[in-house]
């Protein structure tokens, strides 16, 4: 695919999230939020997401960030769908509880069909109303940025995004990176790549599987086109308002298509397995971080062959919803075809802006 056509697509896919991404009929505003500090404020609260509580008010013209762990009591009528840090998922309600000075805070929470469970506000790590809309359970970024050195005439733009669905079980990412890099002398670089990952909760707390496709077209180490697909089992090994990380491992199929100066293109199918993981960390107001590494050790038919990738991004919050972000990819073949680098890596620099409950 040309650099115009995916550009094309993904300018449509972003074009048309921003007109799905529409309010929901909104609830009467009557929760309660009483801060640590004695501040209460009475909205409604639409969501909590790394740390991060969001609450519509009558007044207020958007809605407003609270930090959760400085939440002392929350009362809502409102059935959520909650995710506790042990891997626990279920529909409840919050009810209200008083809190001692001193100890702990607690919230009561009255899952449907159970009896009340007492539990620390800590423990909460997602919380998202079941009445909302479909479209209002997506979440994303968009991020932009360009470079210009006059000494060598070089120039480098990217484009990035990013688009998250989270149901009650299980939920779907989809992320879209393009680089583009020229300077006097040298061949115009373009690298392009779309990844889908898709997840499932099973019975056992924390652990989940999952589906991944992927596509990559890098003009440094030559690939046209590269597709792959996996399944994987993973893990949660921490789930808390301020990190995460979970590990997967499975199999998966790769096929290449190597750019070729004459004759047909040079077309590699792999077999390989998969070892990847995920990091994030946040930080309210300020900072997060987010790192996807990858491992395919080679099955079939090169045993030994090794593919690798990694990208990370850090954003630092500027105002509302717009961030300043630093971010970094590679892609490396232990074993790639003759004359074909076994490299490409790079970083950039922009800015980014987010929608949804990101």
């Amino acid at each position: 695919m040309t650099r115009l056509g995916w550009i094309l697509c993904v300018t449509m896919l972003l074009g048309t999230t921003d007109s799905l991404v529409m309010p929901a009929s909104a609830r009467d505003k009557t929760d309660v939020i009483v801060m640590r500090n004695g501040d209460r404020i009475t909205g409604e609260v639409k969501q909590l997401e790394n740390g991060v509580l969001k609450v519509d008010l009558d007044y207020v013209d958007g809605t407003i960030s609270i930090d959760w762990l400085k939440v002392d009591r929350l009362e809502s009528t409102a059935l959520f769908l909650v995710q506790l840090q042990d891997g626990s998922v279920f529909t409840a309600s919050i009810v209200k509880r008083e809190t001692i000075p001193g100890t702990p805070v607690k919230i009561e929470i009255q899952p449907a069909g159970r009896e009340s469970m007492t539990i620390e506000r800590s423990q909460v790590v997602t919380m998202t109303q079941t009445s909302e809309s479909v479209w209002q359970r997506l979440s994303g970024s968009v991020t932009l940025g360009a470079t210009y050195s006059k000494g060598n005439s070089t120039t480098q733009y990217n484009i990035g995004s990013d688009l998250d669905y989270l149901e009650t079980r299980w939920g779907a990412r989809a992320t879209y990176g393009s680089t583009l890099s020229s300077s006097t002398g040298a061949p115009t670089a373009t690298r392009n790549s779309v990844d889908l990952l898709g997840y499932r909760l099973l019975p056992w707390k924390n652990y989940f599987y999952a589906g991944t496709a992927g596509l990559l077209q890098s003009s440094v180490q030559g690939i046209e086109r590269q597709t792959n697909v996996g399944i994987s089992i993973g893990r949660f090994l921490r789930n808390t308002n301020r990190l995460r990380f979970s590990v997967l491992g499975g199999l998966g199929w790769q096929r290449a298509n190597y750019v070729a100066s004459t004759g047909p293109n040079p077309v590699q199918n792999t077999g390989v397995a998969l070892i990847s993981s995920n990091l994030q960390v946040f930080r309210f107001k300020k900072t997060r971080l987010n790192i996807d590494a990858a491992m395919a050790p080679a099955l079939t038919p090169q045993t030994g062959r090794i593919f690798s990738k990694v990208n990370a991004a850090y954003y630092l919050k500027l105002f509302g919803e717009v961030d300043w972000n630093l971010s970094f990819y590679g892609n490396w073949d232990t074993r790639p075809p003759n004359h074909f680098a076994s490299s490409d890596y790079g970083s950039s620099t922009g800015l980014s802006w987010t929608f949804g409950n990101k």
